[in-house]
C-alpha cells in the first residue's frame, strides 16, 4: 500500500534548500530543513537525520514526504550530510567514525541554540542513520532526548554487512563499492559555488575501496568495538525506538536492544525489507509517521500519547507461505509481548537421529558426513533485501539436496515461534578451516521448502569472534549456532526441516578448501522459542494506514527501469554465474529521472556477478561495477566504481578501478590491487 500524500498539514511549512553548519575546526556541515512556518515566533523541538546519502540529489525524492510530514506536525526537520559527503566540506574517510559521532554532537548543539529550535533534539535514520543515532545517543549530548534507529545494528563486527558469525559476507563488497561509487561524487557547484571541482578533486584522491579496508579486520578488533554499543548498553540513558523487519539484513538488533537497554524503550519488526514501515514491502506497510509523532510527542513534547503503556515489543507474526522471488506482501497478523525477553516463550528441542529425523528424544547413534557442492546457497536470495525483484530467497528444495536434513513428521497443531532458534552440533571436520550453514525450513506437505531462519558459523570462531582458533582435523568439537530471529507460524500438517552445509553461495565466501564434516547425532539438537497464543493479541490497536507529506519536488522518468537477475552454469568448465543488473535513478527508484526543481538528470548503474566452480572453492570471484551520473545543462559529471575480489589459499586479492568523467572529459582514473591475508576465513 502506497502511503496516501497529505497536501493539507496542520502547520504551513518553510523550506530551507542548504544551510552551512560551522564545526569548531572551520568545516562547514551541509544541512538542509523544513520549519513550520512560526516556528520563530513558536519554537519547535528538532529532528535530526544525519547520512552521507545525498540530500539536494539522490534522496531528495525520500527525504522530502518523511520531513515535510514532521514539520507540519511542529517539528524542526533537518537532514544534515556527514563530512565529505554531498554538500559538505572535507573527506569521508570510512563508516561510523569517532569524529563523525564527534561532528554530531556539535550538530545537535548547534540546533538546540536555533531560535525556531526549544532546545529539544530528536535523531532519527534507517541503516546508517539508525547506526549512528545510537552512537552519538552513547555520548549522551545534553539536548538528544529521544532516538528513533531502524533497519541498524548494535554490533559492527557480528550483526552487520561485513562478517556473520566470524564468516565474510560478499555484501562487504556490495556496500563497500556502493559507497566507493558515491564517495567519488562532487559537492552541487548550484550549493558551493566555485570550488566545487577543487573539493571534488580532493574527493577523488582521498577515495579508497573500502572492502579492501574492511578485509583488513578480519577478527572482532578495537575497529568494531568502536561505535557497537553493544560493548556498553548503559552508555544510551535517552528513550530509544529500535524497529526493523523480517526481510531486512538488521532485524536482530531489535530484541537485543530491548534487553540490553534500560531505559524508556520500545521494539517494532514488521515484514519489511530495507525500507522505512511507511513504504515497506513486502506488506502490509503501516502508518510509520503517525507512529513516530507520538514517539516524538511524548519524549520532546511532554505529551502522554499512550505509546508507553503498549507492549515493550510488536513483531508482524508471518505465516507460511509458498516461497516466491517477490512478495508484495506477507500473510500474517500483529503480536505483541509486553516484556522483552518474554516470560511466556519457553523453549523446544528436537534431537537430531541418524535417519535424517527431528525427534523429541535421542535415538540410536549415528555420525553423518556433509560436503555441499559450491553452488549450495543459490536458493538463499539476498542477504538484506530492499524490496526489489528477486531478492527473496526461493524454493529450498535444491539446496536441501546439497545438505545434510533432519525432519520432523507432519506437525499434528499449528506451531509459533517467536525469537532466535538455537542449533547444538556435535562435529569434526576434515580441514583446519570450515564453516558452516544451517537453515530452518518450513516444509509443506507437496514438498515446497521455505526457508524461515538461517545462521552461518566459521568454525574457527566457534569459541570467539576476537581470538579464532583452527580446526583440529577429525577431532570433534561441539558448537551452538544462533539463527537470525524471526515470528512464524508453522501449520498444521506441515513439517519443520534443519539443513546443514558446509557452503552457503554467493551469500557467503567460502573457505580455501572444499570441507567435509561428520555430525555425531546423539548430542545435537535444534531448539526453538515457542510461542504460546495470546488472546490479548487480537484487542491490539490497528496502525493508522500509511500518510506522508505531499513532495516539493518533481521527478520526470526519463528511461525505463531495467532489473535482471540470472543464473548460468557453465556446462563444460562447471562453473556457475550469478548476474544482476539494475539501471536506475536514485538510490531508491528504478528509473533515470530528472529532478525539475534543481535542473538535475540523476542515472544509477549496478551490475554483480558472482562466479565459483561446483567443486573448487578458490574459483570463486566476485565483481561489482557502478556507474553514477549527474547531469544539467552544461555540467555533467560522471563516476564509475570496479571492484573485483578473488582468492588464493593464503591471501584474498582485491582489484578497483575508479574513473570519473567531467563532460566528455576523463578527469580522474585510479586503479588499485591488494592482497590482504587470509586470517582464517
Amino acid at each position: 500500500m502506497a502511503p496516501r500524500l497529505r497536501k493539507r498539514l496542520p502547520r504551513h511549512v518553510r523550506e530551507i534548500e542548504n544551510v552551512f553548519i560551522p564545526l569548531a575546526d572551520g568545516s562547514r556541515l551541509a544541512a538542509r530543513l523544513w520549519l513550520p512556518e512560526d516556528a520563530q515566533a513558536k519554537p519547535v523541538p528538532a529532528i535530526l537525520e544525519y547520512i552521507p546519502y545525498r540530500k539536494r540529489d539522490f534522496m531528495r525524492l525520500r527525504d522530502e514526504p518523511m520531513h515535510r510530514y514532521y514539520a507540519g506536525h511542529g517539528y524542526a526537520a533537518v537532514r544534515v550530510d556527514v563530512r565529505g559527503s554531498g554538500d559538505s566540506d572535507g573527506i569521508l574517510e570510512d563508516e561510523y567514525l569517532l569524529r563523525e559521532q564527534h561532528d554530531a554532537l556539535e550538530v545537535i548543539a548547534w540546533l538546540a541554540e536555533q531560535s525556531w529550535c526549544d532546545g529539544n533534539v530528536g535523531m532519527t535514520g534507517i541503516s546508517w542513520g539508525g547506526f549512528n543515532a545510537l552512537q552519538v545517543a552513547a555520548h549522551q549530548p545534553p539536548a538528544l532526548k529521544a532516538i528513533i534507529t531502524l533497519c541498524a545494528s548494535d554490533d559492527r563486527y557480528a550483526d552487520d554487512a561485513h562478517y556473520m558469525g566470524g564468516c565474510l559476507l560478499n555484501e562487504n563488497q556490495i556496500w563497500g563499492t556502493v559507497l566507493f561509487a558515491i564517495n567519488a561524487l562532487p559537492p552541487d557547484p548550484a550549493i558551493v559555488g566555485e570550488r566545487w571541482r577543487e573539493m571534488w578533486m580532493q574527493r577523488l584522491e582521498s577515495d579508497r575501496p573500502f572492502p579492501a579496508h574492511w578485509l583488513g579486520h578480519q577478527r572482532r578488533d578495537a575497529y568494531w568495538k568502536q561505535g557497537s554499543i553493544c560493548e556498553d548498553f548503559s552508555r544510551i540513558q535517552c528513550p530509544v525506538y529500535a524497529i526493523g523487519g523480517w526481510a531486512d539484513g538488521y532485524s536482530n538488533a531489535v530484541p537485543r536492544l530491548l534487553e540490553g537497554l534500560d531505559v524508556p524503550r520500545k521494539g517494532l519488526i514488521g515484514p519489511w525489507s530495507h525500507n522505512f514501515p511507511h513504504n515497506g514491502v513486502p506488506g502490509p506497510a503501516i502508518g510509520f509517521l503517525q507512529e513516530a509523532l507520538r514517539w516524538w510527542d511524548r519524549w520532546l513534547k511532554d505529551f502522554d500519547t499512550g505509546i508507553m503503556s503498549e507492549p515493550m515489543l510488536r513483531v508482524w507474526m508471518e505465516d507460511y507461505i509458498p516461497p516466491e522471488p517477490f512478495h508484495a506482501e506477507r500473510n500474517g497478523r500483529w503480536v505483541a509481548e509486553r516484556a522483552w525477553p518474554s516470560p511466556r516463550i519457553a523453549r523446544r528441542r528436537w534431537h537430531l537421529g541418524g535417519a535424517s529425523e527431528l525427534t523429541d528424544s535421542p535415538r540410536e547413534a549415528a555420525t553423518l558426513g556433509i560436503s555441499s557442492p559450491q553452488t549450495t546457497g543459490l536458493a538463499g536470495g539476498d542477504w538484506c533485501g530492499f524490496g526489489n525483484e528477486g531478492e527473496a530467497p526461493l524454493d529450498q528444495r535444491g539446496d536441501d539436496g546439497r545438505s545434510l536434513v533432519f525432519d520432523t513428521g507432519p506437525l499434528p497443531e499449528d506451531l509459533e515461534i517467536l525469537g532466535a532458534p538455537h542449533v547444538t552440533l556435535r562435529l569434526s571436520a576434515d580441514r583446519p578451516v570450515a564453516m558452516l550453514a544451517l537453515r530452518l525450513n518450513d516444509v509443506a506437505p507437496d514438498g515446497t521448502s521455505a526457508r524461515v531462519s538461517f545462521g552461518v558459523l566459521n568454525l574457527t570462531h566457534r569459541t570467539s569472534h576476537e581470538h579464532p582458533e583452527p580446526m583440529t582435523p577429525g577431532e570433534p568439537v561441539t558448537v551452538t549456532v544462533q539463527l537470525n530471529s524471526v515470528a512464524h507460524r508453522f501449520p498444521a500438517g506441515n513439517a519443520i526441516r534443519l539443513a546443514i552445509s558446509t557452503c552457503y553461495w554467493p551469500m557467503v565466501w567460502p573457505p580455501p578448501e572444499a570441507v567435509t564434516l561428520a555430525v555425531e547425532t546423539t548430542e545435537s539438537s535444534l531448539s526453538l522459542p515457542i510461542r504460546p497464543p495470546d488472546p490479548d493479541d487480537q484487542a491490539l490497536p490497528a496502525f493508522s494506514p500509511p500518510e506522508a507529506a505531499v513532495s516539493t519536488s518533481r521527478r520526470t522518468p526519463l528511461a525505463p527501469p531495467r532489473f535482471v537477475r540470472s543464473i548460468e552454469r557453465d556446462l563444460t568448465t562447471n562453473e556457475v554465474s550469478y548476474r544482476l543488473i539494475s539501471e536506475g535513478g536514485d538510490l531508491e527508484t528504478a528509473a533515470v529521472a530528472r529532478i525539475e526543481e534543481i535542473d538535475l538528470d540523476l542515472a544509477h548503474t549496478v551490475e554483480r556477478r558472482f562466479r565459483i566452480d561446483e567443486q573448487d572453492p578458490l574459483k570463486a570471484c566476485t565483481e561489482i561495477v557502478e556507474h553514477m551520473t549527474l547531469r544539467r545543462t552544461q555540467w555533467e559529471v560522471r563516476v564509475c566504481a570496479r571492484t573485483e575480489l578473488t582468492a588464493s589459499r593464503e591471501h584474498f586479492r582485491l582489484r578497483a578501478w575508479l574513473t570519473a568523467h567531467e563532460g566528455g572529459d576523463e578527469v580522474f582514473l585510479r586503479e588499485w590491487d591488494e592482497q590482504i591475508d587470509r586470517d582464517l576465513i
